[in-house]
This record gives structure tokens, C-alpha cells and sequence, in this order.
């Protein structure tokens, strides 16, 4: 069984890949230019935050923190 401090990093990773979804919906749908410019940044912060999270996983691993 995963900790819940691990399940809560696995859900972030979870929320960074639905932001993402919703960016290229958003990009997709869109009709003007300050939409883009939102799902861009959107785009960009999931992006950052799974990266960010992959290491705290890794880390976690390393660390023997991941199972309990």
C-alpha cells in the first residue's frame, strides 16, 4: 500500500495530465488570442508541476519512502 503522502504525489501527477488535457481543449476551442494565452500558461504550469513532482517521486524511491 502506497502512503498517502505517495498517493497525493501520484494524484498530482494525475491533475497535471488533466490540466494538460484541458489546455489543448482549450486551445482547440478558443476564439481568440487571450484564451491562448491562458491555456498556454496552463500548458506550461502542469508541465512544471509533473516534472516537480516525477523528482519528489524519485526521491521518495531513492529514499526507500515509497511503500510502507
Amino acid at each position: 500500500m502506497t502512503k498517502p503522502n505517495n498517493q497525493n504525489l501520484l494524484r498530482t501527477i494525475r491533475l497535471s495530465q488533466e490540466m494538460l488535457a484541458l489546455a489543448d481543449e482549450g486551445d482547440r476551442d478558443r476564439d481568440d488570442d487571450s484564451c491562448g494565452v491562458i491555456y498556454g500558461i496552463l500548458r506550461d504550469t502542469a508541465y512544471r508541476l509533473m516534472k516537480l513532482t516525477e523528482q519528489e517521486c524519485e526521491k521518495h524511491k531513492i529514499a526507500k519512502k515509497w511503500h510502507s
